[in-house]
Parts: structure tokens; sequence; C-alpha cells
């Protein structure tokens, strides 16, 4: 039996999802909460792997196992064995060929930037901290020129292993509520920093440090090193994964906060 799971995290206490030797991980946290739930060993395939101190609204995962279990079983088993900074929202049976990457066709990600003179203290770990005013016109403005299909590789890590640089970007929104200003973006897939790349760049475009034209002039070199800052990751959220609608999978709803 395959079981997919939404999993909601605060990545500030770990080294990213990827399990790692030494060094708490989340998908550690996970695996072994469920391997105790279902009584034997459990591995699990995430939709998209966070970095270190990137968190999540709701990843998603599968599992295979053969233990028989109600998704309310899953779900509240898992939570007694976790960490309080992980949390299960959700589980389901999924067909053979449900897969948490692959079947996946869009994600979210969400970035949130506190903008004031003075450092933050208990949202320092919550989002980015930027000192310098920024102008979220000017920011929109360049988001533009992200929009469609485009060779990122001027925006994604120098060590991104994936085979082709080529994204969709179907929607860059950037939105300031009061202090906070919020760069929302969904795409078909991203590369690795990608989404901390773009928000270095517009971050930069914000400040007043380069035009809205920059954004494409990056985007047109290919070239990484000619790029924009790499944004800090505890501004960083994984939002939203968008399945087909055959799976059936919960889809929450927004959040009625920035994050």
């Amino acid at each position: 039996m395959r079981i997919a799971l939404g999993i909601e995290y605060d990545g500030s206490a770990f080294s990213g999802w990827q399990t790692q030797e030494g060094v708490p991980t989340v998908q550690e946290a996970v695996e072994q909460a469920l391997s105790k739930v279902a009584d034997h060993p459990v591995a699990v395939t995430c939709a998209g792997r966070t970095d270190a101190g990137v968190h999540a609204a709701c990843q998603v995962v599968h599992f295979d196992t053969g233990a028989q279990r109600p998704d309310h079983a899953w779900v509240f088993g898992a939570n007694a064995n976790l960490p309080p900074e992980v949390s299960v929202l959700w589980a389901r049976p999924v067909p053979a060929d449900f897969h948490a990457r692959f079947s996946a066709f869009r994600r979210r990600y969400r970035y949130v930037i506190f903008q004031r003179p003075v450092r933050p203290t208990y949202l320092a770990w919550r989002c980015a901290w930027e000192y310098r005013p920024l102008d979220e016109a000017a920011m929109t403005r360049a988001a533009q020129y992200l929009l469609g299909e485009h060779d990122f590789s001027a925006y994604r890590a120098q060590a991104c292993q994936a085979k082709s640089p080529v994204r969709t970007v179907y929607r860059l929104d950037v939105v300031r509520h009061g202090d906070f200003v919020v760069i929302d973006v969904e795409a078909n897939a991203f590369l690795h920093h990608m989404v901390r790349n773009i928000a270095g760049v517009l971050m930069d475009i914000g400040a007043g440090k380069r035009p809205p034209e920059w954004a494409w002039e990056v985007l047109a070199t290919r070239e990484r090193r000619l790029g924009g800052v790499t944004a800090p990751p505890h501004g960083l959220y994984l939002q939203r994964i968008f399945y087909p609608p055959r799976f059936d999978l919960p889809v929450l709803p927004e959040k009625p906060t920035l994050w």
C-alpha cells in the first residue's frame, strides 16, 4: 500500500530535508516517527527537498507499507513521535503510480521579508531581514521579466544537479503587508536556490541598488556568478504542491497570515 502525507515544519532546527549523517534533518525525524507507527522501517520520498533553515507549510511525501492503519492513525501516531517543529497534517492512501515528486505539476514557494532599520528578535528565523527601504513597485516590475519559460542558469546554485536549467514560472507576485514584503513564486519546478536567488535580485532592485531591468539582464547572462546575492534560507516557505485531481489529495485553505 502507498500512503501520501502532508507535512508542515519549521526548518530552523534542521540541516534541511534530506537525511545526512550526524545532523538533524526533517526526513530522518519523519521516517523514525512513521517507522514506529508502521512497526517496520519506513523510507519516504518528498515532493521537493528543502535546504537548512527553510520551512514548509505543506510538504508532500509518499511511502510504501504493508501495515494496515486508518488515516488518522498515521497522522496522530506520527505526531506523537515527532519533535514539535514537525507536524503531519493529513494522510491518504494513493494509487501505486503516485509519486510525491514526479506526479507534481506545479509548486509554490513564498519568500517573506521583514523590512525595517532594526533587526528582528523572535522573527529572526521566520523571515529575512532587510534594513534598506524596499520599493515593492520596482520589485513587481522586475518580476515580470522572469515570467514564462526561460533558462534560469543565472538563478540556480552552481552546485545544482538538475539536468536542464529551463523552468516555467507561472506566477511571481510581490506584495507589501506593513513592514513585510512577500514574494510568491509558482512554477512547474524549481532549481537549487532558484527562489532565494530571485529574492536576492528583487531585494537589490527594491532597495534601489539596481533598476528593474537588471532582473532580465541577469537572466540573459545564464551565468550564476553575474547574479545577485542568495537571500537567506529562513525567509523561504514551501507553500503548496499541485497534483492531478485524480489523486484526490487534500488542498488546505490558504493561511490567513503572511505565512
